[in-house]
C-alpha cells in the first residue's frame, strides 16, 4: 500500500463506517413491495398521515443488510452498469453503500432509492417527500432497487458529467475526484470517502479494463446519448413532482437573469435544474426556482 492510500485510510474514522453499517448480520431478506404507498404531495392531510404510518410499518418490517450482504446483492448489477456505461462497478457500489446507509436508510427501505436521487423536471415516476437540504425535498421512488441502479447510470448522463465517461472504466480514483469536481456532492472529502470505502471492501476487484476499440465504441454510444439529452423540453412532471412553492410561471418581461436575481440563483443554476440548453423562456412556462 502506498503512503497516499494509507493516509486516506487513516483519515477515515470508524464513525464513517459505523454510519454505513447500521445493523448486525442476518440471513433473511424482505423485499419492499412496489405497492407500498408513498407521499404524493407535500401538504399535511389525514391521508398523508395514513401513508406515513404505512411507510413506518414497512421500515419496521425491513430486515437490514450487512455490508457484505449488500455487496453480494448488488455487485452483479453494478458490473452490468459498468459494461453498459463505463462507470466503474466499484464507484457504483461505493456510492450505493454510502448514500443508502448500506441499503438500510429510509429512502432505500421505503423508496428503493439507493443513491439519494431527487426529482428533476423530467422525472415521471412516483415521489417521496422528506426534509433534506430543504423542507419537503422530492426524491424519486422506484419499484425495485435495481431500477435505482439503472437510474443512477442514466442520471449521470448529463453534460456536466460527460468528461467522466472518457475515463477508463476501471479508473475509480479518477471517477471519485471527477464526480466531486462536477458537483455530485457538496462534501469536499467526498472523493476520499468513496476511495476509502472501495479500498476497505476491495470493491475494485469488480472493475474490468477494456480494450481500446471497446472503449471508443462505448464512449461514442454514451456521449452521443448525453448530447441528445441536452436541451430536451421540460415535461409536465416538473409540476407533478415539485412542491408548489418551488415553482414559478414565467410572466411577460421575465428573463432568466431577472429571475436569477429574484430567487437568489445564478443563471447557470436555473438552467441546470430546469435542464435548459439556452436562455430562452416563454410566457406561461413553469420553472423550478429552488435547488
Amino acid at each position: 500500500m502506498n503512503n497516499a492510500n494509507f493516509a486516506i485510510k487513516q483519515k477515515l474514522t470508524p464513525l464513517l463506517f459505523s454510519a454505513l453499517i447500521l445493523f448486525s448480520s442476518c440471513s433473511a431478506r424482505k423485499k419492499i413491495s412496489s405497492s407500498i404507498p408513498v407521499i404524493s404531495n407535500s401538504k399535511a392531510s389525514e391521508n398523508n398521515k395514513q401513508i406515513q404510518k404505512a411507510n413506518q410499518e414497512a421500515i419496521a418490517a425491513f430486515v437490514p443488510y450487512t455490508t457484505q450482504q449488500y455487496i453480494d446483492r448488488f455487485k452483479a448489477i453494478a458490473i452490468q452498469e459498468m459494461n453498459l456505461y463505463g462507470i466503474p462497478a466499484s464507484i457504483t457500489l461505493a456510492q450505493g453503500l454510502f448514500e443508502s446507509g448500506t441499503g438500510n436508510g429510509e429512502l432505500a427501505k421505503v423508496a428503493n432509492n439507493h443513491f439519494g436521487i431527487k426529482c428533476t423536471s423530467d422525472w415521471m415516476g412516483k415521489s417521496y417527500f422528506k426534509d433534506d437540504d430543504n423542507k419537503d425535498d422530492c426524491f424519486r421512488v422506484y419499484d425495485h432497487p435495481e431500477d435505482s441502479y439503472r437510474d443512477h447510470s442514466e442520471f449521470l448522463k448529463r453534460k456536466r458529467y460527460a468528461a467522466l465517461f472518457e475515463l477508463d472504466k476501471n479508473d475509480y480514483q479518477g471517477w471519485a475526484h471527477g464526480l466531486s469536481a462536477a458537483g455530485y456532492a457538496t462534501n469536499p472529502n467526498y472523493p476520499q470517502l468513496l476511495i476509502g470505502v472501495i479500498q476497505k471492501y476491495n470493491l475494485d476487484q469488480y472493475d474490468r479494463p477494456e480494450g481500446e476499440i471497446q472503449k471508443i465504441k462505448r464512449e461514442d454510444r454514451v456521449l452521443t446519448q448525453i448530447n441528445n439529452n441536452i436541451g430536451k423540453a421540460i415535461k409536465d412532471s416538473v409540476v407533478q413532482n415539485t412542491p408548489v412553492n418551488k415553482l414559478y410561471t414565467v410572466q411577460q418581461g421575465d428573463t432568466l437573469y431577472s429571475l436569477s436575481k429574484r430567487f437568489g440563483l445564478t443563471v447557470d443554476e436555473l438552467k441546470a435544474i430546469n435542464n435548459m440548453a439556452d436562455n430562452s423562456i416563454k410566457i406561461g412556462q413553469t420553472l423550478v426556482i429552488s435547488k
